[in-house]
């Protein structure tokens, strides 16, 4: 295995369906314009209550990439 340098970056997705939905969607947004995305780490839910009801999903998340 290759030594490997990484950059961490923090993010934060949103969702109205789910957590896991706003993960993905960070994840995918942030694959367009950074490459060699190797792994993630969840820091903070929060999400926003309308009506006694989940109406609003946030994930905050720190990536790491590979430095070339």
């Amino acid at each position: 295995m290759s030594d490997h340098v990484y950059k961490i970056i923090e993010i934060v997705g949103s969702s109205t369906k789910s957590s896991d939905d706003a993960i993905q969607l960070a994840i995918a947004k942030a694959g367009k314009s950074v490459r060699n995305l190797d792994w993630f780490e969840v820091m903070e839910t929060r999400g926003h209550i309308i009506d006694g009801k989940v109406a609003h999903y946030q994930v905050k998340l720190k990536i790491g990439f590979r430095l070339d």
